[in-house]
């Protein structure tokens, strides 16, 4: 099963798993970090700018778990830009070694083979960020998507589109399709770490943690996988039947035993 760790607060969440790549980074200069947007993410690239002071970073490669369909690379939102402006620059890291599903209309036939092939010759992800929607998608993969699927284009629900409403000026803005890695697509990086903070994502956690493994909560594809952190605030932690079973796991983790 995942490992459940429930924290104080997103401060917390992004300190323990920022560690976490640290050490990664300094056992593999050359680290292929899976990188997710939204805000969800933040805390983790808000404490790694400290914690990557020293640290060499020139060869770290990333990967973005996806993009918006025709949306102008030069749009503030585009996630190329979000990417850019929340991880690469901060970082430091090379920007020609981080790369974005591309998500032009004149390319978009092939992109998610081009997106398969590319991760294929970088020997694939060793640490996958992941946020988790309140309807339980991970990356875009809206309910009902197939466990096995590969990169591609999936058109977003009328509650992801709301959802994102708030990082566009009005909600008819936000696209209505994307490309996106699919979920066995994910499910083939060697660590996954999944946040979630806040009540909103309560249901969904649980869900994915303790429910049954259903398309209808594509979350629930992260009890495939063998190695998965799941780190949690309160609020998102709230629903969770064996909460205080997790918290006594972590509470007792042996030393020599990484996240």
């Amino acid at each position: 099963m995942a490992e459940i760790v429930i924290v104080e607060s997103a401060a917390d969440a992004g300190g323990l798993v920022a560690d976490e790549i640290v050490r990664l980074v300094r056992t593999r200069p050359d680290a292929v970090l899976g990188l997710a947007t939204g805000s969800t993410p933040l805390p983790v690239y808000d404490a790694l700018r400290s914690r990557l002071s020293g640290v060499d970073v020139s060869r770290v490669r990333g990967f973005a778990l996806d993009e918006y369909v025709g949306i102008d690379p030069r749009h503030l939102e585009s996630y190329r830009n979000v990417i850019f402006r929340e991880v690469v620059e901060p970082l430091g890291l090379d920007p020609a070694r981080v790369r974005v599903p591309d998500g032009s209309l004149e390319g978009i036939a092939h992109a998610g083979d081009d997106y398969e092939a590319a991760l294929a010759d970088a020997g694939g992800v060793d640490l996958q960020i992941l946020g988790i929607g309140t309807d339980g998608h991970i990356g875009f993969n809206e309910p009902g998507s197939s466990f096995a699927s590969l990169t591609r284009v999936k058109t977003l629900t009328a509650q992801t589109r709301a959802d994102n409403a708030r990082f566009f000026d009005h909600p008819d803005d936000v696209p209505m399709h994307c490309i996106t890695q699919g979920l066995g697509t994910i499910l083939r990086a060697k660590h996954l770490v999944l946040l979630a903070f806040g009540a909103a994502k309560a249901e969904a956690v649980a869900g994915a943690v303790e429910g049954p493994v259903t398309a209808s909560l594509p979350g629930s594809a992260i009890q495939l996988h063998p190695h998965v952190t799941v780190v949690a605030d309160e609020a998102a932690a709230s629903q969770l039947r064996f909460a205080d079973y997790y918290r006594y796991t972590w509470a007792h983790k042996p030393e020599w035993r990484e996240l």
